[in-house]
């Protein structure tokens, strides 16, 4: 299992057109959409694997992009201390890399024992995605904190229901 993250971004680099290596990084410019995704949770490689916790958190989220840049989300999902989890952010991803879309989600999250008790914090999380057609996925980095949150390199697949 440890192996398939690295395996999982070789194959997504070598997707990228030689031309994306050359000048790769460009500024997405802002227009609007009308995109929503759904999710059925996410697939996590804890960083610190002698934890016991649960690497699949299946759940039910949805994506609204409104624009080239930003997208709004919420959901809920069965979190790495086997406990339920809710959240609600905002994506914004300013900066494209060939098919690759990059920046981050800043939101709240609650369900988390060690974290306020369970209940709501904010997050800032790097969030790197991926969409062709009506398939996408998104790759985040969760980092850990303290003892309170596990972190993780973690993996959302979503499917687009309309555009």
């Amino acid at each position: 299992m440890k192996r398939a993250v690295p395996l999982l971004c070789a194959a997504v680099l070598a997707q990228l057109p030689l031309s994306a290596l050359a000048d790769p990084f460009e500024m997405v410019e802002s227009k609007p959409l009308n995109e929503l995704w759904i999710n059925p949770g996410f697939y996590s490689w804890h960083f610190q694997s002698d934890k016991n916790l649960d690497n699949t958190n299946p759940g039910l989220g949805a994506e609204y992009r409104f624009s080239t840049v930003a997208a709004v989300t919420a959901g809920r999902f069965h979190n790495s201390d086997r406990q339920m989890s809710n959240y609600a952010g905002i994506y914004y991803q300013p900066i494209k890399w060939g098919p690759l879309r990059i920046g981050g989600v800043i939101g709240g999250f609650n369900g988390y024992p060690k974290m306020r008790d369970g209940g709501w914090f904010l997050a800032a999380i790097p969030v790197v995605s991926l969409e062709y057609q009506r398939v996408g996925v998104n790759f985040a980095i969760i980092p850990t904190y303290k003892e309170r949150l596990h972190g993780a390199f973690s993996i959302q697949l979503k499917l687009k229901l309309f555009e």
